[in-house]
Protein backbone atom coordinates (compact mmCIF):
# COMPACT_ATOMS: atom_id res chain seq x y z
CA UNK A 1 0.00 0.00 0.00
CA UNK A 2 1.78 3.06 -0.87
CA UNK A 3 -0.22 6.07 -1.24
CA UNK A 4 1.51 9.98 -2.15
CA UNK A 5 0.35 12.27 0.81
CA UNK A 6 1.12 15.38 -1.72
CA UNK A 7 1.57 16.50 -5.41
CA UNK A 8 2.37 19.58 -6.78
CA UNK A 9 -0.61 21.77 -7.68
CA UNK A 10 -2.51 19.76 -4.83
CA UNK A 11 -4.65 21.14 -3.00
CA UNK A 12 -3.13 23.31 -0.49
CA UNK A 13 -4.82 25.22 2.78
CA UNK A 14 -2.15 25.41 4.87
CA UNK A 15 -2.55 29.18 5.81
CA UNK A 16 -5.83 28.00 8.06
CA UNK A 17 -5.02 29.14 11.78
CA UNK A 18 -6.51 27.90 14.32
CA UNK A 19 -8.86 30.27 16.60
CA UNK A 20 -8.63 31.25 20.28
CA UNK A 21 -9.69 28.56 22.16
CA UNK A 22 -13.30 29.09 23.27
CA UNK A 23 -15.56 27.31 26.01
CA UNK A 24 -15.66 23.11 25.16
CA UNK A 25 -13.99 23.70 21.96
CA UNK A 26 -10.03 23.18 21.46
CA UNK A 27 -10.44 25.36 17.94
CA UNK A 28 -12.25 28.17 19.72
CA UNK A 29 -16.56 29.12 19.32
CA UNK A 30 -19.20 26.82 20.42
CA UNK A 31 -18.94 22.81 19.63
CA UNK A 32 -20.41 21.59 16.49
CA UNK A 33 -23.60 19.83 16.34
CA UNK A 34 -23.22 16.34 15.76
CA UNK A 35 -23.45 14.76 12.52
CA UNK A 36 -25.55 11.62 11.64
CA UNK A 37 -22.44 10.54 9.87
CA UNK A 38 -24.56 9.57 6.49
CA UNK A 39 -21.52 10.77 4.51
CA UNK A 40 -18.82 9.44 6.90
CA UNK A 41 -16.55 6.40 6.68
CA UNK A 42 -14.11 4.45 9.37
CA UNK A 43 -11.05 3.41 7.03
CA UNK A 44 -8.71 0.46 8.04
CA UNK A 45 -6.34 -1.30 5.95
CA UNK A 46 -8.97 -2.99 4.55
CA UNK A 47 -11.16 -0.22 2.59
CA UNK A 48 -8.27 2.27 2.47
CA UNK A 49 -7.74 1.58 -0.61
CA UNK A 50 -11.04 1.27 -1.75
CA UNK A 51 -12.19 4.62 -1.02
CA UNK A 52 -8.78 6.15 -1.89
CA UNK A 53 -9.97 5.22 -5.87
CA UNK A 54 -13.56 7.01 -5.06
CA UNK A 55 -11.07 10.23 -5.00
CA UNK A 56 -11.35 10.01 -8.87
CA UNK A 57 -15.37 10.81 -8.54
CA UNK A 58 -15.86 12.87 -5.44
CA UNK A 59 -12.90 14.23 -2.74
CA UNK A 60 -12.58 12.58 0.01
CA UNK A 61 -11.43 14.27 3.38
CA UNK A 62 -9.46 12.32 5.43
CA UNK A 63 -9.08 12.51 9.21
CA UNK A 64 -6.44 11.11 11.06
CA UNK A 65 -7.09 11.01 14.56
CA UNK A 66 -6.09 9.71 17.81
CA UNK A 67 -8.25 9.41 21.11
CA UNK A 68 -4.84 10.62 22.58
CA UNK A 69 -5.44 14.02 21.06
CA UNK A 70 -8.63 15.84 22.02
CA UNK A 71 -8.31 18.47 18.99
CA UNK A 72 -8.43 15.47 16.59
CA UNK A 73 -11.66 14.60 18.47
CA UNK A 74 -13.21 17.65 17.61
CA UNK A 75 -12.34 18.12 13.97
CA UNK A 76 -14.33 14.87 13.79
CA UNK A 77 -17.40 16.28 15.52
CA UNK A 78 -16.95 19.68 13.18
CA UNK A 79 -16.39 17.73 9.77
CA UNK A 80 -19.02 15.33 10.38
CA UNK A 81 -21.50 17.79 10.49
CA UNK A 82 -20.21 19.22 7.61
CA UNK A 83 -20.21 16.43 5.32
CA UNK A 84 -24.08 16.08 6.34
CA UNK A 85 -23.93 20.10 5.88
CA UNK A 86 -22.92 19.32 2.16
CA UNK A 87 -25.16 16.77 1.50
CA UNK A 88 -22.86 14.26 -0.57
CA UNK A 89 -20.20 17.02 -2.20
CA UNK A 90 -17.40 14.85 -0.45
CA UNK A 91 -17.03 11.76 1.82
CA UNK A 92 -15.53 12.24 5.04
CA UNK A 93 -13.03 9.58 6.19
CA UNK A 94 -11.62 8.85 9.48
CA UNK A 95 -7.96 6.65 10.34
CA UNK A 96 -7.76 5.68 14.27
CA UNK A 97 -4.06 6.28 13.97
CA UNK A 98 -3.70 4.07 16.81
CA UNK A 99 -4.86 1.19 15.57
CA UNK A 100 -3.90 1.74 11.81
CA UNK A 101 -0.28 2.08 11.94
CA UNK A 102 0.37 0.45 8.66
CA UNK A 103 -1.48 3.35 7.14
CA UNK A 104 0.05 6.05 8.90
CA UNK A 105 3.59 4.32 7.88
CA UNK A 106 2.36 3.83 4.50
CA UNK A 107 1.14 7.53 3.89
CA UNK A 108 4.18 9.09 5.76
CA UNK A 109 1.46 10.73 8.66
CA UNK A 110 3.63 13.29 10.89
CA UNK A 111 1.33 12.59 13.83
CA UNK A 112 -2.68 13.17 14.95
CA UNK A 113 -4.41 15.66 14.35
CA UNK A 114 -4.35 15.90 10.73
CA UNK A 115 -6.85 16.43 7.87
CA UNK A 116 -5.81 15.74 4.54
CA UNK A 117 -8.25 15.72 0.87
CA UNK A 118 -8.08 13.12 -1.88
CA UNK A 119 -8.28 14.15 -5.23
CA UNK A 120 -7.69 12.24 -8.48
CA UNK A 121 -6.59 9.33 -5.32
CA UNK A 122 -4.07 11.73 -3.91
CA UNK A 123 -3.48 13.40 -0.75
CA UNK A 124 -2.56 16.99 0.16
CA UNK A 125 -2.89 18.40 3.72
CA UNK A 126 -5.30 21.00 4.93
CA UNK A 127 -5.20 21.28 8.67
CA UNK A 128 -3.04 19.91 11.44
CA UNK A 129 -4.81 21.70 14.59
CA UNK A 130 -8.44 22.65 15.73
CA UNK A 131 -9.54 24.81 13.41
CA UNK A 132 -13.09 27.29 13.71
CA UNK A 133 -16.38 25.31 12.07
CA UNK A 134 -16.69 28.23 9.65
CA UNK A 135 -12.91 28.50 8.76
CA UNK A 136 -13.60 24.70 7.99
CA UNK A 137 -16.60 25.40 6.01
CA UNK A 138 -14.80 28.13 3.50
CA UNK A 139 -12.07 25.61 3.19
CA UNK A 140 -14.54 22.74 2.29
CA UNK A 141 -16.20 25.57 -0.36
CA UNK A 142 -12.75 25.84 -2.09
CA UNK A 143 -12.05 22.32 -2.28
CA UNK A 144 -15.52 21.25 -4.29
CA UNK A 145 -14.66 24.13 -6.31
CA UNK A 146 -11.24 23.34 -6.79
CA UNK A 147 -12.56 19.51 -7.55
CA UNK A 148 -15.26 20.40 -10.07
CA UNK A 149 -12.86 22.46 -11.72
CA UNK A 150 -10.80 19.35 -12.29
CA UNK A 151 -13.89 17.60 -13.28
CA UNK A 152 -14.39 15.44 -10.32
CA UNK A 153 -18.11 16.24 -10.13
CA UNK A 154 -19.67 12.84 -7.94
CA UNK A 155 -22.00 12.93 -5.31
CA UNK A 156 -21.58 10.46 -1.98
CA UNK A 157 -24.82 8.63 -1.46
CA UNK A 158 -25.96 8.69 2.47
CA UNK A 159 -25.27 5.78 4.28
CA UNK A 160 -28.57 3.95 5.24
CA UNK A 161 -29.47 3.82 8.49
CA UNK A 162 -27.24 6.83 9.60
CA UNK A 163 -29.52 9.11 11.64
CA UNK A 164 -28.43 9.64 15.07
CA UNK A 165 -30.64 6.79 17.33
CA UNK A 166 -34.13 8.00 18.44
CA UNK A 167 -34.21 10.19 15.37
CA UNK A 168 -36.15 10.11 12.84
CA UNK A 169 -34.44 10.57 9.43
CA UNK A 170 -36.06 14.05 7.66
CA UNK A 171 -36.38 14.71 4.28
CA UNK A 172 -33.43 16.99 2.97
CA UNK A 173 -34.32 20.91 3.11
CA UNK A 174 -35.11 21.80 -0.27
CA UNK A 175 -32.67 23.85 -2.16
CA UNK A 176 -33.32 27.67 -2.60
CA UNK A 177 -34.70 27.42 -5.83
CA UNK A 178 -32.57 30.91 -6.62
CA UNK A 179 -29.28 29.06 -7.21
CA UNK A 180 -30.48 25.76 -8.43
CA UNK A 181 -29.67 26.72 -11.79
CA UNK A 182 -26.10 27.44 -11.09
CA UNK A 183 -25.87 24.80 -8.82
CA UNK A 184 -26.67 22.26 -10.97
CA UNK A 185 -24.14 23.82 -13.44
CA UNK A 186 -21.68 23.08 -10.81
CA UNK A 187 -22.39 19.87 -10.46
CA UNK A 188 -22.29 19.13 -13.90
CA UNK A 189 -18.85 20.82 -14.29
CA UNK A 190 -20.51 23.20 -16.58
CA UNK A 191 -18.51 26.56 -14.92
CA UNK A 192 -19.82 28.65 -17.65
CA UNK A 193 -23.21 27.88 -17.11
CA UNK A 194 -23.23 28.04 -13.32
CA UNK A 195 -21.87 31.84 -14.48
CA UNK A 196 -24.70 32.82 -16.49
CA UNK A 197 -26.66 30.95 -13.81
CA UNK A 198 -25.39 33.65 -11.53
CA UNK A 199 -25.52 36.93 -13.36
CA UNK A 200 -28.93 36.33 -14.15
CA UNK A 201 -30.09 36.02 -10.53
CA UNK A 202 -27.88 39.52 -10.08
CA UNK A 203 -29.88 40.61 -13.21
CA UNK A 204 -33.09 40.28 -10.94
CA UNK A 205 -31.70 41.07 -8.09
CA UNK A 206 -28.74 43.11 -7.82
CA UNK A 207 -28.50 43.15 -4.15
CA UNK A 208 -28.25 39.02 -3.40
CA UNK A 209 -24.84 39.54 -1.78
CA UNK A 210 -25.17 35.29 -2.20
CA UNK A 211 -25.39 35.25 -5.67
CA UNK A 212 -22.65 37.99 -6.32
CA UNK A 213 -20.03 35.78 -4.27
CA UNK A 214 -21.06 32.43 -5.85
CA UNK A 215 -20.38 34.58 -8.90
CA UNK A 216 -17.42 35.46 -7.90
CA UNK A 217 -15.76 32.12 -6.85
CA UNK A 218 -17.16 30.15 -10.09
CA UNK A 219 -15.45 32.86 -12.05
CA UNK A 220 -11.72 32.45 -10.05
CA UNK A 221 -12.45 28.41 -10.57
CA UNK A 222 -13.04 29.12 -14.57
CA UNK A 223 -10.43 31.76 -15.02
CA UNK A 224 -7.53 29.35 -13.38
CA UNK A 225 -8.20 25.94 -14.56
CA UNK A 226 -6.13 25.59 -17.12
CA UNK A 227 -3.47 28.14 -15.78
CA UNK A 228 0.31 26.67 -15.66
CA UNK A 229 1.10 27.64 -12.57
CA UNK A 230 5.04 28.09 -12.68
CA UNK A 231 4.61 29.56 -16.20
CA UNK A 232 2.52 32.07 -14.57
CA UNK A 233 4.82 32.89 -11.96
CA UNK A 234 8.32 33.07 -14.12
CA UNK A 235 5.93 35.61 -16.21
CA UNK A 236 5.13 37.29 -12.76
CA UNK A 237 8.28 37.47 -11.96
CA UNK A 238 9.74 38.59 -14.99
CA UNK A 239 7.15 41.61 -15.22
CA UNK A 240 6.40 42.82 -11.79
CA UNK A 241 4.34 46.01 -14.03
CA UNK A 242 2.11 43.37 -15.92
CA UNK A 243 -1.52 43.62 -13.74
CA UNK A 244 -2.42 40.91 -15.90
CA UNK A 245 0.26 38.80 -14.85
CA UNK A 246 0.20 39.53 -11.30
CA UNK A 247 -3.45 38.71 -11.15
CA UNK A 248 -3.24 35.47 -12.69
CA UNK A 249 -0.47 34.04 -10.02
CA UNK A 250 -2.82 35.78 -7.20
CA UNK A 251 -5.78 34.20 -8.30
CA UNK A 252 -3.45 30.76 -8.32
CA UNK A 253 -2.70 31.40 -4.95
CA UNK A 254 -6.10 32.00 -3.93
CA UNK A 255 -7.92 28.67 -5.19
CA UNK A 256 -5.25 27.03 -3.64
CA UNK A 257 -5.61 28.52 0.16
CA UNK A 258 -2.50 31.13 0.27
CA UNK A 259 -5.54 33.83 0.72
CA UNK A 260 -2.51 36.06 2.20
CA UNK A 261 0.26 35.74 -0.20
CA UNK A 262 -2.93 36.61 -3.30
CA UNK A 263 -3.16 39.78 -1.07
CA UNK A 264 0.14 40.66 -0.57
CA UNK A 265 0.80 40.32 -4.23
CA UNK A 266 -1.99 42.63 -5.46
CA UNK A 267 -1.35 45.08 -2.29
CA UNK A 268 2.26 45.89 -3.60
CA UNK A 269 1.19 45.84 -6.95
CA UNK A 270 -1.17 48.73 -6.69
CA UNK A 271 1.42 50.81 -4.75
CA UNK A 272 3.76 50.09 -7.43
CA UNK A 273 1.64 50.79 -10.67
CA UNK A 274 -1.03 53.55 -11.67
CA UNK A 275 -3.85 54.79 -13.65
CA UNK A 276 -5.82 52.77 -15.24
CA UNK A 277 -3.62 49.95 -14.22
CA UNK A 278 -3.85 50.15 -10.78
CA UNK A 279 -7.60 50.71 -11.07
CA UNK A 280 -7.55 47.44 -12.38
CA UNK A 281 -5.69 46.01 -9.77
CA UNK A 282 -7.90 47.37 -7.00
CA UNK A 283 -11.14 46.23 -8.39
CA UNK A 284 -9.41 43.03 -9.01
CA UNK A 285 -8.74 43.03 -5.34
CA UNK A 286 -11.66 44.10 -3.44
CA UNK A 287 -13.32 40.66 -5.83
CA UNK A 288 -11.26 38.72 -4.29
CA UNK A 289 -11.86 40.11 -0.58
CA UNK A 290 -15.57 39.06 -1.23
CA UNK A 291 -14.30 35.91 -2.42
CA UNK A 292 -13.10 35.12 1.34
CA UNK A 293 -15.55 36.92 3.26
CA UNK A 294 -15.80 40.40 4.35
CA UNK A 295 -15.59 38.99 7.80
CA UNK A 296 -12.17 37.30 7.81
CA UNK A 297 -9.14 38.83 9.67
CA UNK A 298 -7.24 38.39 6.60
CA UNK A 299 -9.69 40.43 4.85
CA UNK A 300 -9.87 43.41 7.32
CA UNK A 301 -5.83 43.33 7.73
CA UNK A 302 -5.56 44.31 3.72
CA UNK A 303 -8.36 46.84 3.34
CA UNK A 304 -6.42 48.64 5.56
CA UNK A 305 -3.11 47.85 3.33
CA UNK A 306 -4.80 48.45 0.26
CA UNK A 307 -6.50 51.82 1.68
CA UNK A 308 -2.76 53.22 2.78
CA UNK A 309 -1.23 52.01 -1.13
CA UNK A 310 -4.01 53.51 -2.52
CA UNK A 311 -3.89 57.01 -0.74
Amino acid sequence: MSVPFSRPGAVDLSSLKSGAPGPGAPGGGPRPPAGSGAYSIDLDESNFQAEMQRSMQVPVVVSFWSRQEPASIELNASLEALADEFAGKFLFAKVDVDANPQIVQAVGIPGAPLVAVALGGQLAPLAQEAVPLDQLRQVLEQVVQTAVANGVTGRVEPRAGAAPEGVEEEDEPAADPRYAAAEEALSAGDLDGAIAAYEQVLQNDPSDDEARTGLARTKLVARTREVDLNAARDAAAASPDDVEAQIQVADVDLLGGHVEDAFERLVTTVARVAGADRDRVRTHLVELFEIVGNEDPRVRTFRTRLASALF
